[in-house]
């Protein structure tokens, strides 16, 4: 047992402290829920005449509340590890940016089916560059995992999952990104949490500011727009990301990967509720298997922090 004190950092939530072992997995559970129901409101905003570079960049700059002072008293951790945090930045603003053009502007299953290859891509990249052991349950919670994103998200009519058009890259793109976010993330366990978080933000709004001065895109909508996306950033995006940052640098790679995947139930039963979609038989059964690996993997952390 190690006896030596946490350390807490001056700058947000220290990586090294006492914490409950489901803390992290409910903070990926409530980020995952939010990140499910998030598209809803990203649709009105579109609706309402912003493009996808525009609901980026406006919400994100909500986050610059927390995001700027945070930055301001903890610009001596980037001076630790200048690479990861700047990769770790570039990493976060694609993963954001992309999901988003690619659900606003592609078939939404597709983009969800391809984005959902991430535990694929975490687990490996867990592997090889974090010297993550995978045990015999590990791999069968992640077969489950896997196994339930494809079936609840398949469709005939869809054909493999490759990538076929624009949409169909950004959404895989996306999701290897959000892989090797969550490594870096996990990298960088011993740096505080906000300032983790506060620099992906930055990663979105260089993105997404660079990408509509080079595709020339105008902001002509009106002032309630911009300042709901606004809003929406400050509230939901600041909550979600740190939830995310949290409980990514409190367990393993693959098994924050396996927990994320459960934005599939909630983006399904959403869109019930919002869109009066009707869920299928293999729906409903991919979804509780996605609810079952989450179900082990948190069981399986709460055992871990036992011994």
């Amino acid at each position: 047992m190690n006896n030596k004190p946490d350390s807490i950092s001056q700058t947000g939530f220290s990586a090294k402290y006492n914490t409950h072992p489901m803390l992290p997995v409910l903070g990926l559970l409530f980020a995952s829920t939010m990140w499910g129901l998030i598209w809803y409101p990203m649709r009105l905003l579109e609706n309402n005449g912003l493009t996808g570079l525009w609901v980026s960049a406006l919400m994100y700059c909500g986050t610059l509340v927390i995001a700027i002072p945070v930055l301001w008293k903890g610009w001596r951790e980037w001076l630790t590890h200048p690479y990861l945090y700047f990769f770790m930045a570039i990493a976060t603003g694609w993963t954001n940016i992309a999901f988003i053009l690619a659900v606003l502007d592609g078939n939404v299953v597709r983009v969800l089916l391809l984005f959902y290859l991430s535990p694929l891509w975490a687990t490996f990249l867990g592997v090889f560059f974090l010297g993550e052991k995978l045990s015999r349950n590990a791999m069968a919670i992640l077969g489950i995992a896997m196994l339930g994103a494809v079936i609840m998200l398949w469709h005939d009519s869809l054909g493999f999952p490759a990538p076929r058009d624009s949409s169909d890259w950004l959404a895989l793109s996306s999701g290897i990104a959000f892989a090797i976010t969550n490594v870096l993330i996990h990298k960088l366990s011993d740096a505080s949490i906000m300032v983790k978080t506060a620099s992906g933000w930055v990663g979105v709004l260089l993105i997404a500011f660079i990408l509509i001065i080079v595709f020339k895109q105008p902001l002509a909508v009106s002032t309630e727009v911009v300042a709901g996306a606004w809003l929406l950033g400050a509230v939901a995006m600041t909550l979600m990301n740190i939830a995310v940052v949290y409980g990514v640098t409190h367990m393993p790679v693959h098994r924050s990967a396996i927990i994320l995947l459960f934005e599939i139930v909630v983006g399904a039963v959403s869109s019930i509720l919002l869109t009066n979609e009707v869920i299928e038989l293999r729906e409903w059964i991919g979804g509780l298997l996605v609810i079952l690996a989450a179900y082990l993997t948190a069981t399986k952390q709460l055992d871990d922090r036992a011994v």
